[in-house]
């Protein structure tokens, strides 16, 4: 990969800020402050970048804007949680210069997304994560659950806590007789997609649906993007959702079945399904996407997962917006960006090093 100049000087400051922070409150914050200012200006960046998409991304977003405007303070990094579907539709329609989305591109959309960027747009795996199976059951924080059990939750089909089938595999739990309510996401989500993608795998033919963004059972409890789904669960006794691990807070959760055991999710748990899964067959080095092993047949690795995707472009009428862009996603594929998400909890598991070699021989092709 070819490096800039700038690029070299943004890393410097970007080592720099972490090295001084690392060194604890005897260093003073201005000196810390003012190393990014000089380094920043001497990398010339400067502008704004504006991004929307995936809620799941949000908190790792904050995290990665934080630190590479800290770095460049001549740059405004804006990125608003929207949810896949708006944001895949903001970036083709030109609303936005850069998108995260939980769900692939579909063929129609890298159609429209290519007449938008002049070129096959880029679509960049930069953040893994757990989907958790979160639920409101006082007294009680884990659960063990298989793929089956949990379809017949969402499907309606098993409506209470104390069913048989639950309490058969949590003979330690104290049950409630309470009925189950089943919280989705009520817009287009990469989270749901996802989420119906495990269902499909790994219920034993008791997930009927075909896994789309759009949830697809009718007449059920429902709201608006993780925080909202998450809120009205923390309010619903009895309530369960799926949403990013990163956001569940202090709900109780499932340990799902995998080879035989049961497994809680962790973020080192979500990145083993990656390594043990292969690239889609329609996969290029721009469109780096993958074709998850959720059946639970992979030991160790948590099967309900997002790969969450960035998409930009190569190229771009504004050649600024081309430099700001390759500079940002440079900083989030890389070790320290995804680290920097990591600590910040924003629940991702860094990507690994052979990943991290595509990615970034993508990002070289954008121009700017």
């Amino acid at each position: 990969m070819k490096t800039t100049r700038g690029m070299k000087l943004f890393a410097a400051a970007s080592a720099l800020t972490l090295g001084l922070a690392a060194c604890g409150n005897s260093t003073p914050e201005k000196k810390e402050d003012n190393a990014g200012k000089s380094d920043a200006k001497a990398s010339g960046l400067s502008g704004t970048i504006n991004g929307s998409g995936a809620t799941a991304q949000q908190k790792a977003q904050q995290a990665w804007r934080d630190n590479f405007t800290k770095a460049n303070p001549g740059v405004v990094v804006n990125y608003d949680g929207t949810g896949s579907g708006t944001g895949r539709e903001q970036f083709i329609s030109g609303k936005v210069v850069y998108a995260g989305t939980d769900s692939l591109l579909k063929d129609e959309e890298i159609q429209a997304a290519t007449k938008r960027c002049g070129s096959e747009p880029l679509e960049l795996p930069l953040y893994i994560s757990p989907i958790a199976v979160a639920f409101n059951l006082p007294g009680i924080k884990h659960l063990n659950m298989t793929g089956e059990i949990i379809a017949k939750i969402f499907d309606g089909k098993i409506k209470k806590w104390n069913d048989a089938a639950i309490a058969d595999i949590n003979k330690d739990a104290k049950l409630p007789d309470l009925p189950i309510i089943p919280v989705n996401r009520a817009d287009d989500s990469g989270t749901s997609k996802n989420f119906q993608q495990y269902l499909v795998a790994a219920s034993n033919g008791s997930w009927g649906y075909e896994p789309a963004d759009k949830w697809p059972v009718k007449d059920t409890q429902s709201a608006e993007g993780t925080s909202g789904v998450i809120n009205l669960v923390k309010s619903t006794e009895g309530a369960i959702t799926y949403a990013d691990a990163s956001q569940i807070e202090n709900l109780g959760s499932a340990a799902v079945e995998v080879a035989g055991e049961f497994l809680p999710y962790s973020p080192e748990a979500a990145a083993a399904i990656v390594d043990g899964s292969q690239p889609k067959k329609n996969a290029t080095d721009r469109l780096l996407a993958y074709d998850l092993k959720r059946d639970g047949s992979i030991k160790g690795a948590y099967p309900i997962v997002l790969v969450s995707y960035v998409i930009a472009c190569t190229d771009y009428k504004d050649a600024n917006d081309g430099k700001l862009v390759k500079s940002y996603l440079s900083y989030i594929a890389s070790k320290e960006g995804q680290e920097v998400a990591t600590k910040a909890k924003g629940g991702n598991a860094p990507i690994s090093d052979a990943l991290r070699a595509k990615v970034t021989a993508a990002i070289d092709l954008i121009k700017g």
